[in-house]
């Protein structure tokens, strides 16, 4: 039996899916019921636990094999970052009550950044659940592909890829959803010691520009990257709804500047199998 959190998400939910295939067993967790009741048709244990209720959260993990930790995202997190120490200290709770032979973490590339931006929400899980008396796999992916779903219809519709992440020819490591969830799995069920840190990227890196161009082939019709000025960013994310932009900032100025990167060398980065073109074709319906 292995525990998954995070299941009605695209990671969590091909992380359970593999394991299913492979008939494993798999117990859901999830904050309510609604949300069990597929993953219960598909014969998954289903147990309710919010991510902040360490009682809960022990009681999913206990009599598993495995247990995967996907802390829920937070793109507008309170200064010092409140919500995810929540979650930090409930998860770490049940972790030591539980004691599962195995859990597999997912973190973020660049997690060993010293340099505060959103995903350091990541980096402070990892320092608290390395420190435990449990041994913790931290799965560190890339950029994720699936984040071009919110560029689908700009680029449908005004034939516009509206780029973040610059300069546009700029190779960035990103990868699918799917392969991550695969690779997840796959450390879950493997035999033997799993490393501390395992590092996922895509089949290739991609720039702004070749993003433009699978869009443009997969859309049937021009697409052009367009920078999206630096100077624009807190306005526009604030005329978004958020209240602090400054981590997404970072962030976004971490990648773009290089800090924000993959801590092992080349050879050491797992390779997944899921490229761009076939994200961008699922996204596109």
């Amino acid at each position: 039996m292995y525990a998954i959190t995070g299941i009605t998400g695209n990671v969590g939910g091909a992380v359970a899916r593999t394991l299913l295939a492979q008939r494993h067993s798999v117990r859901a967790v999830v904050r309510d019921a609604a949300k069990g009741r597929a993953w219960a048709s598909l014969g998954c244990e289903v147990a309710i636990a919010d991510m902040e209720d360490a009682a809960a959260l022990t009681r999913a993990f206990t009599g598993v094999r495995g247990v995967f930790v996907l802390p829920p995202p937070n793109f507008d997190p309170m200064p010092g970052f409140p919500e995810a120490k929540a979650v930090i200290d409930a998860v770490s709770r049940a972790l030591v009550a539980a004691r599962p032979a195995r859990v597999i973490c997912l973190s973020t590339v660049g997690a060993q950044a010293t340099q505060s931006n959103l995903l350091s929400q990541r980096t402070l899980m990892e320092q608290a659940l390395s420190a435990l008396p449990v041994h913790v796999a931290f799965l560190r992916p890339a950029w994720f592909l699936d984040n071009l779903a919110w560029d689908i219809a700009g680029a449908r519709e005004q034939g516009v890829f509206a780029s973040f992440l610059q300069p546009l020819d700029r190779q960035v490591p990103m990868v699918a959803a799917a392969d991550v969830g695969r690779v997840a799995a796959e450390l879950l069920v493997q035999e033997g010691a799993v490393e501390g840190i395992v590092e996922l990227e895509g089949p290739e890196r991609v720039s702004p520009n070749a993003i433009a161009a699978a869009l443009s082939t997969v859309l049937g019709r021009p697409v052009q990257a367009d920078v999206v000025p630096r100077e624009t960013w807190g306005s526009l994310f604030r005329a978004q709804g958020m209240k602090d932009p400054m981590p997404r900032i970072q962030m976004l100025d971490g990648f773009n500047e290089g800090w924000i990167t993959f801590e092992g060398g080349d050879a050491t980065v797992r390779k997944g199998k899921v490229g761009l073109a076939e994200v961008i074709r699922s996204l596109a319906g």
